[in-house]
Formats: C-alpha cells, structure tokens, sequence
C-alpha cells in the first residue's frame, strides 16, 4: 500500500478512501476529555475495530494527519461552552484507510446542566462539499504552519467565511449541491 509522508500515528496511513452509505451514522460518546464511552456497530465496522480497541481511548485516535488542528480548536471552543458542533472530518480507520464524515457533535449536562460528556453522530458528508472543503482544510494546515492555530483561525474567519458563522458556511457545504 502507498503511504503518506506524515505518520504520527505509528501505523500505516494509506490512500484508499472508504465511504458512508447514505443510511449510516456512526454514533459515539465520550467524557470531557474525549475519551471514548461508547461507540456503535457503524463506528466499529468503518473504523476496522474492536470495541475493546476504543473504550477509554480518547476520540483523537481516529484523527486523519490531513486534519487541520484548527478545526478541533474550533470544535473543542464551541462544544466546551455547551454550545453545538458541525464540521467535516476526514478520519483515519485501523487498517490506514480514511473516511469523510458530516459530524454533528453536542454536550451531554447532567441534570445540574454541568457538561458531562459529548455526544457525536456522524453520517456521509455531500461529496461536492468535500472536494470544496478539502482544498479549504489544506491550505488551512499551511496557514498553521506558517502563522499557528489562532492565527489561521482568524484568515479563515476573515477569507473563508466572510462574516458567517462557521455552522451556517459547513451547513451551506453539506446542502450546496
């Protein structure tokens, strides 16, 4: 198998890219820090795992190398003040393969309404907004790399979407076409 360059992740990252069917969604919770509480039979068949493989493992581990780190600062940002997260995000599976997903993600309070958790489901992303959103997250990973987190945060605010607000700019992606 081809790989990539860029291996964190101390596992072969491949170049075959596997899909969602329209009526899947992959379901999982975690604790605050992320780590895995739950993951359904989708989770674990896309992801080429066991459950036993994921429980206490934090959610990262799922993270492709493409990703940029501000997305998740943005995600982390949002879903900590107890508000909702929606984004696309390119995961990597077990075996080195890699999926997109539309991903909704939401805090879990208690009845005290202190977050306790999150909630995330995700189902296939729009393809047309994927090849939109891909050339988006690369030049964002250069911005990072160039100028840091924040800073490509704020070109992407400021170049990509032009006063709107993120979930409205992913929303239009996912419904575009």
């Amino acid at each position: 198998m081809k790989t990539s360059s860029y291996n964190p992740y101390n596992r072969e990252i491949g170049f075959i890219e596997k899909h969602l069917n329209c009526d899947d969604l992959i379901v999982s919770k975690t604790d605050t820090k992320g780590n895995i509480k739950y993951a359904n039979d989708t989770m674990l068949r896309i992801n080429d795992s066991k459950i036993e493989e994921l429980i206490g493992k934090n959610h990262n581990i799922s993270r492709h190398p493409d990703m940029p780190r501000a997305v998740f600062k943005m995600m982390w940002d949002a879903i900590e003040k107890g508000k909702d997260f929606h984004g696309f995000i390119k995961n990597l599976s077990d075996d080195g393969s890699f999926y997109w997903t539309y991903a909704f993600i939401t805090p879990d309070f208690n009845k005290n309404g202190i977050i306790v958790g999150y909630h995330s489901e995700r189902r296939a992303p729009n393809p047309k907004a994927i090849a939109e959103i891909a050339c988006i997250y690369q030049q964002l990973r250069a911005k990072e790399s160039l100028v840091g987190v924040d800073n490509a945060i704020k070109w992407f605010e400021k170049e990509v979407l032009n006063g709107k607000v993120y979930s409205t700019y992913i929303h239009r992606l996912q419904n575009k076409h």
